[in-house]
């Protein structure tokens, strides 16, 4: 199983400055490249100092500067908010820039906030019928004198210009829960991403069933690689990991805010929860987060992963994203490279 780093930008008060994000962020992702991490992903979001992310190929472009190793994906791009031609021609030149290092993870988004305001009138289920037009036409783009005609988009014949590096094109990856996306990413080619976000190792098995329900719905397809991203802290003592199951809580009681989309925002900034809301919310607590989440030392982490390995995933994406200090960050990031991943090198 090989491991990655799936990391944003987070800004949870007026106080800290964007380029300070930024350099904070950039260093994770050195240390990530560094440590001999397989991948780095970074996705897209907009108007959300929660999860800054505007645009990924403009991080990747730089990022692929700053590190010589590992790869470096979406993770993911928001498939409502592209055209198939632009997607396609910023890709491939992203491709080029990171001398093919690219792989592009493809959403159908998850805030409502956003839709309102890239796309007013868009749901859930509409964002997913734009996804699985649109992955097909890149395809067909980067292949070449490609017309489309479909629901959401029309255009006549397009070649990508540039096109990817990596032939036939980079590998694809769909963000799938329900067994219809987890059909369409395998019979369209894709590998598959998933997450069970704040939910237990119930969901894990059962994101892999529907997985492995999927590649048994199309034999005649090469059986595609699917990843595991989960919230992850290695602690060095017992109150560093309660702490951290805290600062997860109050991370999943800010995302929850987000999702919802009922509280004011005000300069980018949902407005603040108190700490007695977050220790009330049993859904969210401190233990369900240390239960569910993979938090412990670094023998009870390599113990989850060995558990998610032998359920068959390729990959396990360490994602760093959690509210807690970019020190706090940095060590645990630097215990799992020297500590947990040597527990899984052939």
């Amino acid at each position: 199983m090989k491991f990655s780093l799936f990391v944003h930008m987070e800004r949870l008060d007026a106080s800290q400055s964007h380029k300070s994000l930024y350099e904070e962020f950039v260093a994770l992702c050195e240390i990530a490249d560094k440590g001999g991490m397989h991948a780095i992903w970074t996705g897209e979001h907009h108007g959300m100092d929660f999860t800054i992310a505007p645009n990924p190929f403009v991080t990747i472009a730089d990022l692929a500067r700053r590190t010589s190793r590992a790869r470096l994906g979406t993770g993911t791009v928001i498939a409502p908010f592209w055209h198939p031609i632009k997607l396609a021609g910023e890709a491939a030149m992203a491709d080029i820039i990171c001398d093919g290092r690219l792989d592009i993870g493809i959403a159908r988004g998850a805030y409502s906030f956003e839709y309102e305001r890239l796309l007013p009138g868009l749901d859930a289920w509409g964002a997913g019928q734009r996804m699985r037009e649109l992955i097909p036409a890149v395809k067909g783009i980067w292949a070449g004198d490609y017309a489309h005609d479909g629901e959401f988009f029309k255009f006549p014949s397009t070649t990508s210009a540039p096109k990817p590096l990596q032939q036939p094109n980079p590998p694809i990856w769909v963000a799938a829960r329900d067994p219809n996306s987890h059909e369409f990413a395998v019979a369209n080619g894709c590998n598959v991403q998933v997450t069970p976000l704040w939910q237990g190792d119930d969901e894990v098995q059962s994101l892999m069933e529907r997985f492995n329900d999927a590649c048994a719905k199309n034999p005649e397809i090469e059986r595609p690689k699917i990843m595991l991203l989960r919230h992850t802290y290695v602690g060095s003592s017992e109150d560093d990991v309660a702490q951290a199951a805290h600062e997860l809580s109050t991370y999943y009681n800010y995302f929850f805010a987000w999702f919802k989309n009922e509280k004011p925002v005000t300069q980018g900034l949902i407005e603040r929860i108190p700490d007695e809301q977050i220790r009330a919310n049993a859904m969210l607590s401190d233990q369900v987060m240390r239960t569910n989440n993979v938090v412990g030392d670094a023998e009870t982490v390599i113990a989850r992963l060995k558990a998610y390995e032998a359920l068959g995933y390729d990959e396990y994406s360490f994602w760093i994203d959690t509210g807690m200090s970019f020190e706090r960050k940095k060590a645990s990031l630097e215990r799992f490279i020297t500590e947990v991943m040597p527990a899984f090198q052939e």
